[in-house]
């Protein structure tokens, strides 16, 4: 059984007219994932997480910034790219919570696998800086969790979005119980990514990806550099930063990915899981901004979490 959860509060996070992070990315997700196909969902909605739990990676300076910026009005700029608004607060702190009980959820025994799809993303928000679009990081959270409140020993990070996950590496840099995958476009922003940043303790595993390149280098990275690792790391639990911005139809960057890998990739994450960790995957979106493929992707994305053919 796979647990989806929904964040309505995503709603109200409101960036400006034409900006990629929009809320049209719910609406879609949520057309797709009404298809009587995936009828055998559980589905929830996602719980307020409480502010202690933001500490588990953020200071308290940091969450009291973010909270003191929510305007009355919006949406507000914290930088070029990243806004809030009157509802960004709820949204986000409903994406943490998200998260949360998908990792409860998984290891109690309830589900073995679950999606939460909200906004705003959190694999740029670094341990004092929001950026990217992101205000928490929401997977890096989830880690933590798993880690110091279930008692696991080793959790595995893998982000297949196709802008590096900078945040989560920050957050997790110095957690040797986490090991962080991140496959991504270089040269591309932010900038992070290379493979020399490999983490306090090794923890961080960075597969830059070529522009232009597609289904056959990133299947080659995956097999060769992530799978095999997993294996032998043999974590307790998978969360997956899913972002659908390598998909060739997305505007924001430029590897040539089609909705198949998805299915493919989600696939072999999940028989790693089946082999490693009791089946156990927590999967939370983070990037997609084509809407068309963005639906498609999160499809397949969830079918194969369902272990089904879409």
């Amino acid at each position: 059984m796979v647990l989806l959860i929904d964040n309505p509060a995503s709603d109200a996070h409101a960036t400006p007219a034409g900006h990629p992070e929009q809320v049209a990315r719910m609406a879609a997700i949520r057309d797709v994932l009404a298809d009587p196909f995936f009828d055998d969902l559980m589905r929830e909605e996602a719980p307020v997480a409480d502010e202690a739990d933001l500490l588990l990676c953020h200071s308290r300076a940091y969450v009291d910034r973010i909270r003191d910026a929510i305007p009355e009005a919006g949406p507000r700029a914290l930088d070029p790219d990243t806004f809030v608004a009157p509802g960004s607060w709820e949204a986000a702190m409903r994406g943490v919570g998200g998260v949360l009980r998908a990792v409860d959820a998984v290891l109690t025994g309830e589900t073995e696998r679950a999606f939460v799809a909200s906004r705003p993303p959190g694999h740029h928000a670094e341990t004092a800086t929001p950026m990217g679009f992101c205000l928490f990081g929401n997977v890096a959270l989830g880690a933590k969790h798993a880690l110091e409140r279930h008692g696991l020993d080793r959790v595995a990070v893998v982000d297949f979005d196709v802008h590096h996950g900078n945040g989560t590496q920050n957050l997790l840099w110095n957690e040797p119980r986490a090991l962080f995958f991140s496959s991504h476009q270089m040269p591309l922003w932010p900038g992070t990514g290379a493979p020399g940043e490999k983490g306090a303790s090794g923890n961080v595993v960075n597969l830059p990806l070529s522009p232009g390149s597609g289904s056959e280098e990133m299947r080659r990275v995956y097999e060769e550099r992530v799978f095999t690792q997993l294996k032998g790391w043999k974590p307790q639990l998978i969360l997956i930063s899913a972002g659908f911005d390598a998909h060739t139809a997305d505007p924001l960057a430029n590897l040539n990915w089609s909705t198949k890998d998805y299915s493919w990739l989600t696939t072999r994450l999940c028989e790693i899981a089946d082999s490693v960790s009791g089946g156990r995957v927590v999967s939370a979106l983070e990037g997609g901004y084509d809407l068309t493929a963005l639906a498609a992707s999160v499809a397949a994305h969830v079918a194969g979490l369902m272990e089904r053919e879409r």
